[in-house]
């Protein structure tokens, strides 16, 4: 089975993940117009996307998924017969001191992004549709320190984040065995890379480091996650999109565990030499705080499924991929001065540039 759509709709596709997909996908599809959908919350930056601009196959709405009519409006007018849905609230401290608005965003906005992705899939405007969900392997809870999350592995939330996540996860299900709809599902492992917004772990320590700021790192900093390069996962999704069958659901990971504070140190080290301070200076930022509540322990994705099925697999190393990412950051400090100023920056000083890790 093969799909090639011609007019998707991405929804926060100013965000981490969705815009380097979009990156991806349009120089890989140059018959393909893309519509971008995102209501640019703090963690939504047009300054990802700038590349784009005059790209006819390209346009940018500002919006919310939560919003019936103006979904509606889109999928009809563009004729999209294909949506890859990433708007999320995402961040696992946040979802703790206010769940609310994930359960608003992740819950209900998906509801109704699939409500009306259904009509528009059920009208005979297009001649075939996909909807891809965008999900997260934290739904599958923590890992002892053996074994790996599947496609079949039982969802077993510890956060609001995750929990908001699996109902969305089950929502894209229940539309695909209730009404046929043809949905899709992928929940990936830990992102790295470049305009990753400076709160998730990665680019919070070059941030941090960069200012001599302290690291803070969670408990014994002994948790452990897989990691996936964002622009492997661009293709992994693109991947599942055209070939899978509907109401498949695909792990996507990176077969590249590692402990965080083993990352915290890798970085640091790596920061050391870019920076021209002595080996070891970095390292003296490091700060072992209290445990997050329900932090899971450990993350494992097994992704030979989309290996077997689909042929997809991983083309960064972690080696490479880091040594990149740190040298974009390094080299884009007026991104990351841009995204953290202004309307941004009260809520990250406050929040994240003391975060722990």
């Amino acid at each position: 089975m093969s799909f090639t759509p011609s007019s998707l709709l991405v929804t926060g596709g100013a965000g981490f993940i969705g815009s380097n997909f979009i990156h991806s996908f349009i120089a890989n599809n140059p018959e393909c117009r893309i519509t971008n959908l995102d209501c640019l919350t703090y963690a939504g930056n047009l300054e990802n996307l700038t590349a784009l601009e005059g790209n006819a196959q390209y346009s940018f709405v500002k919006g919310d998924i939560g919003d019936a009519a103006l979904v509606a409006r889109l999928l009809a007018e563009q004729r999209i017969d294909a949506v890859v849905h990433f708007a999320a609230e995402s961040h696992v401290d946040r979802s703790i001191t206010g769940p609310e608005i994930f359960v608003r965003t992740n819950v209900l906005g998906t509801q109704i992004l699939l409500e009306e992705s259904r009509k528009q899939w059920q009208s005979g405007s297009v001649a075939d549709f996909r909807f891809l969900q965008i999900s997260t392997d934290e739904v599958y809870g923590s890992l002892g320190d053996t074994g790996y999350f599947t496609e079949g592995t039982p969802l077993a939330a510890n956060s609001p984040y995750s929990a908001s996540k699996a109902g969305a996860d089950l929502l894209v299900r229940a539309y695909h065995e209730t009404f046929g709809m043809p949905t899709l599902n992928t929940r990936c492992s830990n992102n790295y890379g470049p305009y990753h917004f400076p709160e998730k772990l990665i680019p919070l320590l070059i941030h941090n480091i960069i200012g001599k700021k302290p690291l803070p790192v969670y408990g014994d900093g002994l948790n452990v996650r897989d990691w996936l390069h964002v622009c492997d996962h661009a293709v992994a999704i693109e991947t599942v999109l055209k070939k899978a069958i509907p109401g498949s659901v695909y792990n996507i990971g990176g077969n590249n565990e590692w402990k965080n504070i083993d990352i915290v140190n890798l970085v640091c080290d790596l920061l050391d030499g870019r920076l021209g301070r002595v080996a070891g200076e970095n390292r003296s930022l490091i700060t072992f705080v209290k445990d997050r509540p329900g932090h899971d322990r450990r993350y494992a994705i097994d992704a030979a499924k989309l290996t077997s099925d689909l042929g997809w697999k991983p083309c960064y190393t972690f080696e490479q991929g880091i040594a990149e990412t740190i040298d974009w950051y390094l080299a884009n400090q007026k991104w990351v001065s841009e995204v953290t100023s202004g309307a941004y920056r009260d809520y990250y000083q406050n929040q994240y540039c003391g975060g722990a890790v």
